[in-house]
């Protein structure tokens, strides 16, 4: 029997590139601003910067926010400003960008979905991404929401998966999660026992080795799956 439903976010309750796009421009003209120094700063630079970094510490691969404040906090470095004052640009920078990306378009069909499974199932969120669903008025359906930046670890390792299961105080037999990836999603949820539903409203071809043991086009097709299986 499910009891417990965990949800990707990017690209599963809302589409992500659009955002991230937006929030660049943003942010790259909030620099042009306040940080002329810095100038139209090639990305191979910012790449290299934040290879180096990941190169000196792996966990920031996971803490995509810590990541991505330093990458900001080197290149103001590089232009010139002091370490205080890049800092403090690097900060109130990344403030910025944060929120530019959460002005999310919420799938239209999520929120009636979510209300719908929240009154007989524990959801929760399992998210390598650093959107806030307390930001997005999203944190009433959830019991919990576990992103890999605070965990210092990210799907499709096991460790969020399991940590889940703690929080949702349920086996993994009892367990579903919904996700656009492949390999995060559906591969690492399978490896700890849960079942896994493939979210691909776009109709790709499944490429993996294992199945996912389930597939949906549209969020509204939930209800009645996870019916269907007890």
């Amino acid at each position: 029997m499910i009891k417990l439903i965990t949800f990707d976010l990017d690209d599963t309750l809302w589409d992500t590139a659009p955002v991230i796009v937006s929030a660049e421009a943003v942010l790259r003209d909030w620099l042009a601003e306040h940080a002329p120094n810095l100038g139209p700063v090639p990305v191979e630079h910012l790449w290299a910067i934040r290879a180096r970094l990941v190169e000196a510490d792996p966990t920031l691969k996971h803490r995509i926010s810590a990541l991505r404040r330093r990458v900001l906090f080197h290149a103001l470095e590089d232009a010139g400003y002091a370490h205080a004052h890049a800092q403090e640009l690097a900060d109130k920078s990344f403030e910025v960008f944060l929120h530019a990306r959460h002005q999310i378009e919420i799938f239209p069909e999520a929120q009636p979905t979510l209300e719908i499974l929240a009154k007989t199932y524990t959801l929760g969120v399992v998210t390598n991404g650093n959107a806030d669903i307390r930001r997005l008025g999203l944190a009433d359906y959830f019991a919990f929401a576990l992103c890999a930046e605070e965990l210092g670890i990210g799907k499709p390792d096991p460790a969020p998966f399991l940590e889940a299961l703690k929080r949702g105080k349920v086996d993994a037999s009892a367990a579903v999660h919904i996700g656009d990836h492949p390999g995060d999603d559906i591969a690492g949820a399978q490896q700890v026992g849960f079942r896994a539903i493939w979210f691909n409203p776009t109709g790709k071809a499944w490429e993996a080795d294992r199945q996912p043991d389930a597939e949906i086009q549209s969020l509204m097709q939930l209800p009645e799956l996870l019916a269907s299986w007890g």
